[in-house]
């Protein structure tokens, strides 16, 4: 009797080892030791600007913000126009514009400074785990926030992330009914999606996708990685968040997932360089509509998202740098045994 039990607790503990395999976004960033992030507060600093006391706040804040400042002002104030001695009226119109008057009102209102310290403690972890696994890239030198006049969600030069928290307003606005913004835009532009898309943003200039092969394949891997890499970086964040999709898409996603893959492995859809079709599958919009009415929109995206988890789950030596330079799209679909 005491032989069995000695088998079944030997063949119990062999089982447990074979099925807690490792896994290589689960790290321990305790000993990383990095500054605080804390965001600057470009919203609020530029609404502070008269006639009176521009040319001294322009100087100002050209000391604070660096070359971003002048990235804003050119950019998205102007509009991609020429800073030039005139600038600071441009700005000053900007600021002074009634509807735009109105929206930082409605950032400030829904944001305050205690909401955007939380921000940057989020972000103060997503940056260790950064260093944990990309320790040779630079990380970014400078957080802010601003008002874009609803054009930028979240921009990333100079080494500065900015979020243009005017985009996070909440789906019930009134400026983004008024701008008729269709439904499943204005879903994802709330506090929630904040750190995720900000993230994001940030992750695909760093990786960008210099490949000349241009087929749906490659689309599928490079996205496939950056979503990977944001649940490397945002390990408590929901899936339905950092994919920009509502609880009944990820079910119907996980649901079909075997037919979803049986849709594009056939025809030789993965290697079909129409951009037409490549924009089908990889835009946003209400729902794949080549799919289904149900079929949620970006839907390569996502099972780009599948292939990646089954390659690093069948390749325990690759690392996440690995991963990401990996340029060689057939192979990482050979590799991934990817079968749902």
């Amino acid at each position: 009797m005491k032989s069995l039990f000695k088998l079944i607790i030997i063949a119990f503990s062999t089982n447990f080892l074979i099925g807690c395999k490792h896994d290589v976004l689960d790290i321990d960033t305790s000993e990383v030791v990095i500054d605080p992030i804390e965001f600057k507060r470009l919203d609020k600093d530029v609404f502070c600007l008269t006639s009176e006391n521009c040319y001294q706040k322009m100087n100002d804040f050209q000391r604070k913000y660096s070359t971003f400042y002048t990235r804003y002002v050119s950019s998205i104030v102007n509009n991609g126009g020429i800073v030039d001695s005139l600038y600071s009226q441009t700005l000053l119109r900007f600021v002074n514009n009634k509807d735009i008057k109105m929206s930082h009102s409605d950032v400030i209102k829904m944001y305050s400074d205690n909401d955007i310290e939380f921000l940057g403690d989020e972000m103060t972890e997503v940056v260790k785990r950064f260093k944990v696994f990309f320790p040779k890239r630079k990380t970014p030198k400078q957080f802010v926030t601003f008002v874009s006049g609803f054009q930028y969600n979240v921009v990333y030069v100079d080494s500065t992330i900015g979020i243009g928290l005017d985009m996070y307003l909440g789906s019930e606005n009134v400026f983004y009914t008024m701008m008729q913004l269709p439904k499943f835009r204005t879903r994802t532009m709330n506090k929630e999606h904040v750190l995720s898309d900000a993230v994001r943003g940030w992750i695909i200039t760093e990786f960008d996708n210099s490949d000349p092969v241009n087929n749906l394949l490659n689309h599928m891997i490079f996205y496939g990685k950056i979503f990977y890499t944001c649940d490397a970086l945002l390990p408590e964040v929901q899936d339905s968040i950092k994919m920009g999709y509502t609880a009944a898409q990820m079910n119907y996603c996980n649901k079909n997932e075997k037919n979803l893959w049986g849709f594009f492995a056939k025809d030789n859809k993965l290697y079909d360089n129409d951009l037409k079709l490549v924009s089908e599958f990889t835009s946003d919009g209400p729902f794949t509509r080549a799919i289904s009415k149900d079929c949620p929109p970006r839907i390569a995206m996502w099972l780009g998202k599948q292939i990646i988890k089954s390659y690093m789950e069948h390749n325990d030596d690759v690392t996440l740098e690995d991963l990401m330079n990996e340029k060689d799209v057939q192979k990482i679909l050979q590799k991934s045994k990817y079968k749902p």
